[in-house]
């Protein structure tokens, strides 16, 4: 068997292409050709080298595969022109996803978010069947996920084999950008985080996903979807365990969220005017506001998946982060 794996040179797509070929299948890769290719290091990978905006590049990559797992996104809290969001994951998955249709793949796994789900207002975790809207989401990256969602959505629903997968916020090795949720494990082991806000996340190992994406692949009911998710923690929590995992004092500050709004406002004022990052966005405060806790149990009873403990998954985070500045924690 063939596979073609999209954002494998990313923190998710790279632990997606390791898991496809330690089943034994070819793999092939899709990049662009000014992709930071350090997650390719040592894979066994054909390199197609196009673009999710370039359908040639994309039947092109598709051809000869038979199974295809999407997993190229674009994963920003905040961007000067969003469109470019828009473009990347919806058009770029219905391009892709059309792409896929044409050359005759066989089996499309799509990985989602659990940013396009509901969350319950009682406090009890959300699953696949929690009622959302497009009104519930918050940025600009959760409504283009949403929206991509629903272009996968329509595919299968028109008859195309598609399972779709929804990852919770998942951490571990080989997160290079990093990730927004990475650069909180990176700065905290730095001891740059002194405060919190109050917020729960729900914590995965990176490699848990990437094998919930291969258990779908096998055993997904086409048209469904399986949230991939681990434990449900509040990050002061998070915080803790890290500090726990350096040996230094967890931050003990918990600042209410009309205090950091203002923050995240004129930061990315700076940002438009100056360039670079906002050291907060007004996207993290609003979505922080919440406890984004998921439950997995559709995935554990269907597809056989079983993520291991959290503070596993952020204690391989914390030692990838540390090797990467020279074993330093600050």
């Amino acid at each position: 068997m063939k596979a073609l794996v999209t954002g494998a040179t990313g923190f998710v797509g790279s632990a997606v292409a390791r898991r496809v070929l330690a089943a034994g299948a070819e793999l092939r890769v899709l990049t662009r050709a000014a992709s930071d290719r350090r997650n390719l290091d040592g894979l066994a990978a054909e390199i197609a080298t196009g673009d999710l905006t370039d359908m040639a590049s994309l039947k092109a990559a598709c051809s000869g595969c038979d199974a295809v797992f999407h997993v190229a996104a674009d994963y920003r809290l905040w961007v000067p022109q969003p469109d470019e969001i828009y473009r990347n994951n919806v058009d770029g998955t219905r391009n892709l996803l059309e792409a896929a249709q044409a050359v005759g793949v066989k089996r499309v796994v799509y990985t989602s978010s659990v940013a396009t789900l509901g969350i319950p207002k009682d406090g009890t975790p959300g699953n696949e069947g929690t009622p959302v809207r497009i009104e519930d989401m918050i940025g600009h990256y959760k409504r283009s996920k949403f929206l991509a969602e629903r272009v996968a959505d329509k595919f299968a629903a028109e008859g195309m084999d598609i399972v779709i997968v929804n990852p919770s916020t998942p951490i571990g090795p080989r997160d290079i950008k990093p990730t927004p949720t990475g650069r909180i494990v990176r700065d905290a082991a730095a001891g740059r985080i002194p405060a919190f806000v109050d917020t729960g996340l729900n914590i995965v190992h990176v490699e848990d996903v990437a094998q919930g994406h291969w258990l779908a692949f096998e055993h997904g009911q086409a048209g469904r979807r399986y949230i991939l998710g681990g434990e449900d923690l509040l990050l002061r929590e998070v915080l803790a365990e890290i500090a726990r995992l350096v040996g230094r004092k967890p931050p003990k500050i918990q600042l209410p969220h009309a205090v950091v709004m203002p923050v995240a406002w004129v930061s990315e004022a700076i940002a438009r005017v100056f360039g670079g990052r906002p050291v907060a966005t007004v996207e993290e405060v609003r979505m922080s506001k919440k406890h984004m806790f998921f439950s997995s149990a559709r995935a554990q009873a269907e597809l056989g998946y079983a993520p291991r403990p959290a503070r596993q998954a952020l204690a391989d985070a914390v030692a990838w982060f540390t090797q990467q500045q020279g074993g330093r924690t600050a």
